[in-house]
């Protein structure tokens, strides 16, 4: 979850890296580094975010137009000086940057220590760097050579970029579970873990893949295996501006993606939402959909906020499909040798497209004969490539580490594919299929209506800002919605919260309720309403502070409420859309009167790469 960037060419090197880390800090920010080559190599690391590591080469007159840099988010080893990246190998000679974790790095360690290496931290990291100056001592090989016999020999995954002073006017770089681009500009290669630091100098881009690297110098790059099979990669064009990753006049870039939803609901629909004919048009999977439309079943994986819209997702294609739908956490999917025959369909979501453990889903169900689809938001990303097919959300770069705009196009993409499917398979009558399309066509301008209810929201937001604990509470397609808003209030103000299917509620967490205790209802009027009128009475007799999200007309959950927010009605299966956007600010107000970072939260990253 780290973040890499690289550059040869005539730029001033460390303009390029410094600028180019600090748009990679939401992939971590413990720690940050930088190496430059010079005729000698210089590598400057300190503990803390990048304008630390700027403030320490301000004042450098280093002209060096090839360097890599590194922002850090801690595996191995606390994040201080010394385990910040680039490490150097035991001579010196070369510097290595790394995102990713060498499973086997202890025994490695081991092995080189009784060899007389001295080890000057704890990272993972270190030990490839000395690994790579051991096997070109003992092999007497070319660096390349030795580069690539370390790699053979470490478990785990690597995005690395090397400079060796001895090679001064080249960059090597390789990768194996952690995504790496080359960015190709006139007489100028940028490197980076996605396409954030490059796109202000080109908009071209190669994508390596698993097991590949590249040599790359001021003629240019060369790209081979690790096992040294020369390949010849394609040259993608970026869809994304510099204007998408800057703030906008916004104080944060999460509160800018929830401002952004009313048009990025609308982008991921264009094109696809045929509103005139009654119909969805999904050209991503078309080649696969009567695959799907035949499936035995469909099981979603995902993780984090991906795994809360696979939910609403199941909901979506049980009730307007009458699909069997399971929803599975990536992370633990591989792990329990999951039954997947080849007529299961697997479909993935991903903001990034790279999370590892969703990535590791993928290959499992692919290796087992399943058709594999993905939902993810970043184009060339890793999940999109080894995918059969798939949906991109077009939300456009999600930079706050706090997933908002991404969860409401993975749920629009869900509700389009739900109803879809409906209509294939013959499950959805014409005119309810009429009422959601046509109803999906407003949600944007009722996003926008709840959107202007951000400034009456922040006296509810200022009263709870030091609660301990919060509850949220909703039932059928908002049960999500509720896991979704306790997430987002964890995330980012640091504020225990949990969210719970209604009527679980008198199975354990109500014993927490008192006078103290704020428990948010997600209360529209749907054919739970009833149900969840009752349960806000059960927190009512103990004294609970009730913050109800529910629709206009619902005045009995807004009489029984102590504070109210009211969104326009929708038909049932479309109302995640809305009613996560109340909580999306409820917790971004909150967090920011406790003054925590709100873009930047602790111990958190955007992309896990990792496992």
């Amino acid at each position: 979850m780290c973040g890499i960037v690289g550059y040869i060419g005539h730029r001033k090197a460390s303009d390029v890296i410094i600028n180019g880390l600090k748009r990679l800090e939401y992939r971590g920010y413990d720690s940050a580094g930088i190496g430059l080559l010079n005729g000698e190599l210089n590598v400057t690391k300190c503990k803390g975010k990048v304008v630390e590591l700027e403030k320490r080469i301000i004042n450098s007159d280093d002209t060096s137009t090839v360097g890599i840099g590194h922002t850090r988010w801690a595996t191995h080893g606390e994040p201080n000086d010394v385990n910040a990246h680039p490490h150097w190998d035991g001579d010196q000679n070369f510097a290595l940057v790394h995102n990713g974790i060498i499973e086997n790095y202890d025994a490695l360690k081991k092995e080189l220590t009784t060899k007389g290496h001295i080890f000057l931290g704890q990272t993972d990291t270190e030990v490839l760097a000395h690994l790579i100056q051991e096997i070109q001592k003992v092999a007497k090989c070319d660096f390349v050579t030795a580069v690539q016999m370390a790699l053979k020999q470490v478990d785990g995954t690597f995005g690395i970029a090397i400079v060796n002073k001895n090679e001064a006017d080249s960059i090597i770089v390789a990768r194996k579970g952690s995504p790496l681009l080359l960015g190709i500009g006139d007489d100028e290669i940028f490197i980076a873990s996605d396409a954030s630091p490059i796109i202000e100098y080109t908009n071209k881009v190669v994508y390596l893949d698993d097991d590949e690297m590249a040599i790359i110098n001021r003629d240019g790059y060369q790209v081979k295996t690790i096992s040294n099979i020369e390949l010849s990669k394609e040259v993608h064009e970026l869809e994304m501006s510099v204007e998408q990753i800057e703030k906008a006049g916004y104080p944060h870039f999460m509160l800018k993606e929830i401002h952004e939803q009313k048009e990025t609901i609308a982008d991921c629909m264009r094109g696809r939402l045929v509103v005139s004919e009654n119909r969805i048009v999904l050209g991503g999977i078309s080649e696969v959909l009567d695959r799907l439309v035949n499936a035995r079943r469909l099981i979603i994986a995902a993780c984090g906020t991906s795994w809360h819209a696979g939910l609403v997702g199941e909901y979506l294609f049980e009730s307007l499909a009458k699909m069997p739908v399971e929803v599975e956490y990536a992370s633990e999917f591989r792990y329990r040798d999951p039954l997947i025959n080849s007529d299961d369909v697997m479909l993935v979501i991903s903001q990034s497209g790279e999370t590892a453990d969703t990535l590791a889903a993928v290959r499992e169900a692919k290796s087992k004969g399943a058709l594999v689809l993905g939902i993810c938001n970043v184009v060339g990303s890793t999940i999109a490539r080894e995918t059969d097919a798939g949906i991109y959300t077009h939300a456009g770069p999600e930079i706050g580490v706090a997933s908002t705009k991404a969860f409401t196009a993975q749920v629009t993409v869900l509700s389009m594919m739900a109803i879809l499917l409906g209509q294939r398979r013959g499950k959805l009558n014409d005119k309810y299929a009429s009422e959601l399309i046509q109803e999906m066509s407003r949600i944007p301008d009722k996003v926008e209506q709840i959107l202007k209810q951000t400034e009456a929201m922040d006296e509810i937001s200022r009263l709870f800002t030091y609660a301990p604990n919060f509850l949220y509470l909703g039932r059928s397609y908002n049960f999500p919605v509720a896991l979704e808003g306790a997430l987002k209030l964890k995330e980012i103000s640091y504020i225990h919260a949990e969210g719970y299917p209604a009527a679980e509620m008198k199975h354990g967490p109500i014993a927490l309720i008192d006078e103290h205790m704020p428990v948010v209802v997600v209360a529209v009027t749907d054919h739970t309403n009833e149900k969840m009128i009752s349960n806000i009475e059960e927190v009512r007799a103990r004294k609970g502070r009730i913050i109800a999200i529910t629709n206009e007309e619902n005045s009995d959950v807004q009489r029984l409420a102590e504070f109210a927010i009211t969104i326009p009605s929708t038909l049932d299966p479309l109302s995640p859309l809305l009613t996560v956007i109340p909580l999306q600010i409820l917790s971004y107000q909150i967090a920011v009167y406790r003054k925590c970072n709100v873009d930047q939260p602790r111990n958190l990253a955007k992309s896990v790469t990792v496992e």
